[in-house]
């Protein structure tokens, strides 16, 4: 697991601060493979990392700073040439330590006369590109399963799910650092146990940094049973990705106690489900044992058991940020094996495309992250004014 060491020193640019970090990590053990383009891109993780690619948003210290958490956007014409537009603007107005987009980057299927992308061609993850580039805080994305796993449905164009995959890979992640106009260094899942269409690639779109002692991480968990049905659904694959997945989620665990971490926060897309309150939502599971009830393929207890042992022996919070099932919610649904409240554990699900309302409906959440206070994260819906149709901003 990497290491590394960071000097910070608080400066400011444009009249926003800025935290700069010098790096002396050295990541070892790289392997790379034949068929992954992104990884050779992935070297200079061994060097200092320059200094306009680690300028990032936020503040030195157990200050207090804020995010912007989004996804599943967007699902329209509408959503693609105005809302998010009009919603990144609205991020931008605003002084973020950083954005996350929790995957999805288009509807699950097809739209019929579409001027913007909406199957899984080139033009679907470039259009993306731009979004996340345009930007000021640094932009860090997690792919959705509309944006990949479902890419085989016919209605997406038949495409290769792995190959989609591979495509994010080079596009998104095919270097150390984030997106966006100001960007920051991440450590990579360089371990080549994840699948490609040429056989074990790294995961390199599994990401872990740390922000004023709180650790985040972003993790491939997917909807759709996270590739275990659907069209094509392929059982190979789940299975290097879940425990690629674990692998990470327990070493972030570990560099959390590590480096005396306050919280962690991980953003996947997702819904996992955690109980059988809402089977319109997520998938039924029993909450004790965390085995799914409604019948589907389970592609989340395994990663849902490991999560759960590591919350308990953490102790600290842990936020859970996913998207999915396009309902905005803060909640607690995790109980430990005798059915008792883990009160560290809070899951967080974004906005996401709830257009047969009538609304256009993008929106984004603002997280508080407070090093100093005893739950550390707080949240605070952002309804960005110029989305708003049923009652117009004032």
């Amino acid at each position: 697991m990497t290491k590394e060491d960071s000097e910070m020193s608080q400066q400011h640019e444009g009249g926003r601060p800025i935290i700069r970090r010098r790096r002396t990590a050295v990541i070892a053990g790289v392997i790379l493979t034949a068929g992954m383009i992104a990884v050779a891109s992935l070297g200079g993780t061994n060097a200092r990392a320059n200094e306009n690619e680690t300028q990032g948003h936020g503040q030195e210290g157990y200050d207090a700073y804020a995010i912007g958490l989004w996804g599943d956007l967007p699902y329209s014409d509408l959503q693609a040439t105005t809302g998010v537009p009009n919603l990144i603007a609205d991020m931008n107005s605003q002084n973020l330590a950083f954005t996350a987009h929790d995957g999805d980057l288009k509807a699950g299927n097809a739209t019929p006369n579409s001027v913007t992308p909406t199957t899984c061609n080139d033009a679907l993850y470039t259009q993306a590109l731009g979004y996340f580039n345009s930007l000021s805080a640094p932009a860090i994305f997690t792919p959705g399963d509309n944006d990949w796993t479902d890419c085989d449905r016919a209605s997406n164009g038949g495409y290769s799910s792995l190959e989609r995959l591979d495509h994010e890979r080079t596009v998104f992640f095919s270097t150390p650092f984030s997106l966006g106009q100001h960007r920051i260094f991440q450590e990579v899942q360089l371990a080549p146990i994840c699948l490609g269409v040429s056989g074990s690639v790294p995961c390199v779109e599994n990401r872990r940094w740390t922000f004023a002692h709180v650790t985040y991480a972003t993790l491939n968990i997917q909807g759709s049973c996270n590739n275990l049905c659907d069209t094509a659904p392929d059982s190979t694959e789940w299975t290097a990705r879940n425990a690629a997945d674990i692998a990470w989620m327990q070493q972030t665990f570990e560099e959390a106690k590590a480096n005396n971490s306050v919280a962690i926060m991980f953003i996947s897309q997702a819904d996992p489900g955690f109980d059988e309150t809402d089977g319109t939502r997520g998938p039924l599971r029993d909450p004790k044992t965390l085995v799914e009830t409604d019948g589907q393929p389970d592609g989340f207890q395994q990663f849902l058991l490991a999560l759960r042992d590591q919350v308990i022996a953490f102790e600290k919070p842990v936020a859970y940020v996913h998207g999915d099932s396009h309902y905005f919610r803060v909640d607690k649904p995790l109980l430990d094996s005798q059915g008792r409240r883990l009160e560290n554990f809070t899951r967080v699900e974004t906005f996401g495309d709830n257009q047969g309302n009538g609304n256009n409906d993008v929106n984004w959440l603002k997280a508080f992250v407070n090093p100093r206070s005893r739950e550390v994260f707080s949240y605070q819906p952002q309804i960005v004014p110029a989305n708003r149709t049923a009652v117009p901003a004032p």
